[in-house]
């Protein structure tokens, strides 16, 4: 399962959605936003994507981390303003075995972090800027 929002995340469901009996563990990764960065007192973010290919790009990420670790996963990402304390991203990996599970979900953040077509703007007492945007023409 993969999912792009504007709406907040519920961690739970998405931890239903993994969870199978089969499974002897579920690894998961929740970030979220943090009040600093680069020594900036963070106000919000806006996150913006291009939809079609983030999302062909979130299941491609899906497909390997089933092929290489035999594990089940589903990944949620917001779009939109959000607040310091706020989910933007869940991971969820369910695997029979924790050895499967924790390499799969770093896996997953790392290549979301690479290849997904999200980006954010950081907001700051002092001004703002764009973290990871392709540049403007």
């Amino acid at each position: 399962m993969i999912e792009i929002t504007s709406d907040p995340i519920s961690v739970q469901p998405i931890i239903d959605q993994v969870k199978k009996n089969s499974h002897g563990c579920l690894v998961s990764f929740i970030g979220t936003v943090r009040d600093n960065a680069e020594g900036k007192r963070v106000i919000n973010l806006e996150y913006e994507t291009y939809r079609k290919m983030a999302e062909s790009k979130l299941n491609e990420i899906i497909n390997h981390i089933q092929s290489r670790w035999s594990c089940d996963c589903s990944i949620v990402h917001r779009i939109g303003r959000v607040e310091v304390g706020d989910t933007v991203v869940v991971i969820v990996v369910g695997a029979g075995h924790r050895q499967e599970a924790f390499p799969a979900c770093q896996y997953a953040i790392d290549r979301i972090k690479e290849i997904v077509p999200i980006w954010k703007k950081e907001y700051y007492t002092d001004g703002s800027s764009w973290i990871g945007h392709p540049p403007t023409p």
